[in-house]
């Protein structure tokens, strides 16, 4: 097992990394607040969603095999029902390192994804946020990653 600090260090030292779930209506989403945050700190953030042909002006791809050369990492910041089929693309693309936005409440986190994930070699953070980690991280999200390791929404091992 990986400590959360360590899993979150080599996520977050990707540079090409997609965001699924991101919405065309940003109130509220927590995979906008990722997307815009990944993309202020110089990262490459591709945003995913099949609905949208582009999000905050930038292009938006239907699926994580639509991103022309690919991406490093992913950040599933769909439903957890979606999850699954996103792991299985991550698989089918190369893809080592997912996160599974968990702020309050239960998230994207699917538990049958990320062991399947695990068992196929992904590197799965399953809860928590990029944005409670440096670089990325505020003061705000850093106090809800305190808040929310106690209710054990952020893992302490991956």
């Amino acid at each position: 097992m990986t400590s959360i600090e360590d899993a979150a260090t080599t996520f977050l030292a990707n540079k090409r990394i997609a965001v699924t779930g991101v919405s065309r209506d940003p109130k509220g989403h927590g995979s906008n607040a990722v997307y815009d945050r990944l993309k202020s700190r110089g990262y490459d953030v591709i945003a995913v969603n099949p609905n949208a042909d582009t999000i905050s002006g930038d292009p938006c791809y239907p699926d994580l095999q639509s991103i022309p050369e690919g991406v490093d990492a992913v950040v599933i910041g769909t439903s957890p029902e979606r999850a699954m089929a996103t792991m299985e693309e991550c698989k089918a693309l190369g893809i080592g390192q997912v996160w599974m936005h968990r702020g309050f409440g239960g998230g994207s986190v699917a538990p049958d994804a990320a062991a399947y994930g695990r068992a196929e070699g992904i590197t799965v953070i399953d809860g928590g946020c990029p944005c409670m980690f440096d670089p990325t991280a505020d003061f705000g999200h850093k106090v809800m990653r305190v808040m929310l390791g106690m209710t054990k929404n952020v893992p302490k091992q991956v």
